[in-house]
């Protein structure tokens, strides 16, 4: 017997708190939207700001969310494919 074995190995990756501007339609109904897809995907918020005006097109969710290296790169990416995303940015 070995103490060595050959089956794969996760490693550990560090979560870091990293600040996001998201940019949605549909007032009120989008940024809830986001919130779900958020609370869907698992991505661990730790803070949660939005900004909608009556009459304006578009709204504002600033959040802090915890992620991975991994997570950070295709972030955009599954926040996106909700209809109401317009955009993705770090602030």
């Amino acid at each position: 017997m070995s103490v060595l074995d050959h089956s794969p190995r996760t490693t550990w990756s560090p979560r870091l708190q990293r600040r996001r501007e998201i940019v949605t339609t549909g007032g009120m109904q989008g940024v809830l939207d986001i919130a779900t897809a958020l609370r869907a995907e698992g991505f661990p918020v730790r803070e949660f700001a939005v900004e909608v005006r009556d009459g304006v097109p578009y709204s504002s969710v600033t959040c802090t969310v915890s992620l991975t290296a991994a997570e950070c790169a295709c972030f955009a990416d599954r926040l996106g494919a909700v209809p109401a995303v317009i955009s993705v940015e770090p602030c």
